[in-house]
């Protein structure tokens, strides 16, 4: 199993940036893909989620409006394109996979937004 994060790096703020994760060796179409982030001192917090089918999304509260996670099941791919970055976005944005009791991460990617 695998989840490789891409797309990570320096922005300024209100800027943008997209990340990818790309999935394999499971069967990516049944879970459900998470977008997490834990900033330097503070706890990993969920960012957003996307339902296996791709049709029902969820957004933290400090993303909404921003952020948008979408998916291709024949790509096994999950994205996060974020938009209008503040200071405060800057963290590891990690990639997560979960059904049932199975539940994959990645390696994390790097997002900071600086002036």
């Amino acid at each position: 199993v695998q989840l490789v994060e891409s797309g990570g790096g320096l922005v300024q703020p209100g800027g943008s940036l997209r990340l990818s994760c790309a999935a394999s060796g499971f069967t990516f179409s049944r879970y459900t893909m998470n977008w997490y982030r834990q900033a330097p001192g503070k706890e990993r917090e969920l960012v957003a989620a996307i339902h296996s089918a791709g049709a029902v999304t969820n957004y933290a509260d400090f993303v909404k409006d921003r952020f948008t996670i979408s998916r291709d099941n024949a790509k096994n791919t999950v994205y996060l394109q974020m938009n209008s970055l503040k200071l405060e976005d800057t963290a590891v944005y990690y990639c997560n996979a979960y059904w049932a009791l199975y539940d994959y991460w990645g390696q994390g990617a790097q997002v900071t937004v600086s002036s």
